[in-house]
């Protein structure tokens, strides 16, 4: 019905399991005054990395095993604008044989509710040949830990 308005669920912190904080940079500003939404991509990929990296499952530079992302998606909420100091919080939504799709959440400054939201699905490879191989079992339980129970309807963090 056109004019209808959808009404959405925003998500809050504790529907996360795991984050990091990110300075906001006067050049995220656009010209209407807010970070322009490319920045929100850069920002997930940021979050996961990070994550990734700090729990020693990521080797970026020599590694045998990359995620390369194959999709992103974001809803967005509220306006962020430098200079907000931002959460960025994850989980993991989907685990595959050889893909993962985490859920990030973005915070400004200490709100219960996101600004924005989305997704970012990783297909991890051979660093070499770029074909698909299987999670390597280090990186399989760091992700568990973060993973949403698939036999649950509460949000991660209850």
């Amino acid at each position: 019905m056109p004019g209808k308005r959808v009404s959405r669920t925003i998500p809050v912190r504790s529907d996360y399991r795991a984050g990091s904080a990110i300075t906001t940079r006067w050049n995220d500003n656009d010209p209407y005054g807010h970070v322009n939404n490319a920045i929100f991509y850069f920002w997930f990929d940021t979050a996961v990395n990070r994550y990734l990296v700090e729990q020693e499952v990521l080797d970026i530079t020599g590694g045998e095993t990359i995620g390369l992302v194959v999709q992103t998606a974001c809803e967005y909420f509220a306006p962020i604008a430098f200079p907000d100091e931002v959460m960025a919080r994850i989980r993991v939504d989907r685990l595959g044989n050889s893909s993962v799709t985490y859920g990030v959440g973005l915070f400004r400054g200490e709100e219960q509710e996101a600004s924005a939201a989305g997704s970012f699905t990783h297909v991890y490879v051979d660093r070499q040949s770029r074909r698909p191989v299987p999670l390597p079992d280090s990186l399989r339980s760091v992700l568990e830990s973060i993973a949403i129970p698939t036999d649950s309807k509460e949000p991660a963090g209850q």
